[in-house]
């Protein structure tokens, strides 16, 4: 157990990697691979690069009558402007997306899953510089980064909290846990109080991989959610049946009896207010 309202550890870094949504649900959002986001980047290398002839020509062409320093004061500028504040700028005004994310399909996110501002742009356009475009780099910790990452995050991402989904990929609701029906009765007769979203979203997504994990981490943390899910629980559920089992009726009852409010509010709503004459 942690302080921060006596959930573990365990469980919380087992939910961490999802957002989550109302009521607990948690979504997985597809996360852009490797080689879509080396595919998308090299479009944008390219535009880059198009860009960095064109100010060189440009800037010849003006310069020609001035000095050296003039030259190279006006090129530095350029270069800054099409290597980070072009990039950066894009990024913001259409809220995450640049010419090789277009084509591709792909989207910059913030870490939970909302729309990135200037300010996480900036900060990728500035760590980009650094690992894609200097000459000892040339975007090797890049790729080393994205491979090693669950989200294929690059190290601009890192530094700005942000990574890439795509767009061309439906999003994934985790699928709702059955109830157990040896246990119905007891669920529906419990008083099963709100689970912290945390918890909840632990508990959905251990049931939904339980299957995948080894038995070493299957039982310990199967016991430390059932522990957690049970403060919230009384009675105690009946002797005898498996960790995984009580969990998903106290899922599935909790889930049941949401829905049910919710469609009791919104009655309610179009009692008194009416219909949306907009929907």
């Amino acid at each position: 157990m942690d302080s921060t309202g006596g959930q573990g550890a365990g469980y919380r870094a087992y939910a961490s990697e999802d957002v989550v949504t109302g009521e607990g649900v948690s979504v997985e959002l597809p996360v852009a691979g490797t080689m879509t986001r080396a595919a998308s980047g090299l479009i944008d290398l390219v535009v880059a690069f198009v860009l960095l002839v064109a100010a060189v020509w440009t800037t010849g062409f003006l310069v020609a009558d001035a000095g050296e320093a003039v030259g190279t004061s006006l090129m530095l500028v350029a270069v800054v402007a099409i290597l980070v504040g072009l990039p950066a700028t894009v990024e913001t005004l259409t809220r995450g997306r640049t010419l090789g994310k277009l084509a591709l399909g792909l989207r910059v996110v913030r870490d939970d899953g909302g729309p990135i501002t200037a300010r996480h742009a900036i900060t990728r356009a500035l760590v980009g510089f650094v690992e894609v475009w200097l000459p000892p780099f040339v975007g090797i910790p890049a790729l080393v980064s994205s491979v090693l990452s669950a989200r294929s995050k690059r190290l601009g991402d890192y530094a700005a909290g942000t990574y890439v989904i795509t767009q061309r990929s439906r999003m994934r609701l985790l699928p709702p846990p059955p109830m157990p029906l040896p246990l119905a009765a007891w669920a529906r007769s419990a008083d099963v109080a709100a689970l912290p979203p945390g918890l909840t979203v632990a508990v959905r997504q251990f049931l939904s991989r339980a299957t995948v994990l080894a038995p070493a981490s299957r039982e310990p943390l199967g016991r430390e959610l059932l522990g957690e899910v049970l403060r919230y629980v009384a009675p105690a559920p009946p002797a005898g049946f498996h960790q995984e089992y009580v969990l998903s009726a106290v899922i599935a009852e909790r889930r049941r009896r949401d829905t049910e409010r919710l469609g009791r509010e919104d009655a309610l709503r179009r009692r008194v207010v009416g219909a949306d004459p907009l929907a």
